[in-house]
């Protein structure tokens, strides 16, 4: 066996289902999960019936590379989302399914063993699989509230700057909502241009934010005002599942620096993860549409304003600048999620599952995630109950 699977830590949600071991919950209090951060909201119905007619064509292998007509829609979101001038479908965009499996597998195609790969603390627990598995060295930067729950660049030796051949973004943040902005990324740029790192910027709770007028920055915006059209040693994960309500679907892309996606598609090909040609149909036509996006986070907004309506005064948690989560300061987080689930029948995520340990802290220890993608209703009445166990 690959010794560095010795490596890896169980999940989160193993830990957690071993939190809740042995507990018993009060009966009668139906169960609220507020831990997984899978969307619930009713998937488009366009999406679903462009997948249903184009079932034939599942006798025909994918293209790695993807449909010419799938990469030209996404090349044409990209450049109104972000305002690029030009992105090439032919050479800087690759249709992926679900950028979790190319979140793992770029590092498994970028990096040399015994490099460094750095990633935001608290993280998505797949970019620590990710260096593992490539042999190389995760580095954690935390990301505590004295930064806005932003990563601490500053903190990073010069050293481990200079070993470093990866950098993990995610903005907005999992699990704290924080984004970085176009001028943090400008500095980032910066930095691996003078140490040599590809950044690998996932952004796929890009769509998921309160203001219509402000919506987040991405790493290639930031390319862009820089005159930086190639996206030199730049490229960012997109996901359909949350924007659109189709974790199922298992539909993103990865877009880019044309030299990096060009060795990447090498290693894809190899991998055999081509996307199934019906899912490339229906990602079309959902990344075509803005209308059921806009409706989506307008959901959100709801279930957002009227939590935190009753959570004022009970718990020290703030609005997130973007994405679905509530990062709340409980003190204990394990205890915290093992008394709430006992008393209350709520599953929340102690943040201590999604971080580790760095420069003697455990960023995530004294927080908890909570997940606002049930129903309006189940949030409303889980946020009473959480009131209820505060006070």
């Amino acid at each position: 066996m690959n010794p560095n699977l010795q490596q890896l830590q169980p999940y989160p949600f193993a830990k957690l289902a071993k939190l809740k071991e042995g507990l018993e919950t009060p009966e009668g209090l139906a169960h609220i999960a507020l831990s997984i951060g899978e969307p619930k909201h009713t998937p488009p119905a366009f999406v679903r019936d462009e997948l249903i007619d184009n079932l034939d064509k599942l006798a025909a292998y994918p293209l790695t590379k993807g449909l010419d007509p799938l990469r030209e829609t996404i090349a044409h979101w990209l450049c109104e989302r972000f305002k690029l001038d030009a992105v090439s479908p032919e050479t800087q965009v690759i249709p992926v399914n679900g950028t979790r499996e190319a979140l793992f597998a770029f590092a498994q195609a970028v990096v040399s063993p015994g490099a460094k790969v750095l990633m935001p603390n608290p993280f998505y627990q797949i970019y620590e699989g990710a260096a593992f598995l490539a042999g190389a060295t995760p580095h954690f930067i935390n990301c505590g509230a004295e930064t806005e729950f932003k990563p601490d660049f500053d903190a990073v030796p010069e050293a481990v700057w200079q070993q470093c051949e990866l950098l993990y973004l995610c903005t907005p943040g999992n699990p704290t909502g924080a984004l970085l902005d176009i001028d943090d990324l400008k500095r980032l740029i910066a930095l691996s241009d003078r140490y040599d790192f590809t950044i690998a910027s996932d952004e796929c709770y890009s769509e998921l934010y309160f203001d219509e007028a402000s919506p987040p920055p991405g790493l290639l915006q930031a390319c862009a005002e820089l005159d930086r059209h190639d996206y030199r040693r730049c490229v960012v994960f997109h996901s359909l599942s949350k924007r659109s309500n189709l974790p199922g679907l298992r539909s993103g892309f990865v877009a880019g620096d044309a030299e990096i996606l060009e060795n990447f598609l090498l290693y894809r090909t190899y991998h055999g993860c081509a996307m199934p040609v019906p899912t490339q149909y229906a990602s079309i036509a959902a990344w075509q549409d803005e209308q059921h996006v806009q409706e989506n986070r307008a959901l959100y907004r709801q279930k957002f304003d009227a939590v935190l309506e009753i959570l004022d005064g009970c718990l020290d948690v703030q609005k997130p600048q973007a994405s679905f989560y509530l990062w709340p300061k409980v003190g204990d987080g394990e205890a915290f999620a093992r008394e709430l689930f006992r008393q209350q029948n709520i599953t929340v995520l102690p943040g201590a599952f999604l971080a580790r340990e760095a420069n003697g802290v455990n960023p995530g220890a004294e927080y908890v995630r909570m997940a606002l993608v049930a129903t309006l209703d189940e949030c409303i009445e889980a946020a009473k109950r959480i009131k209820q166990f505060c006070q």
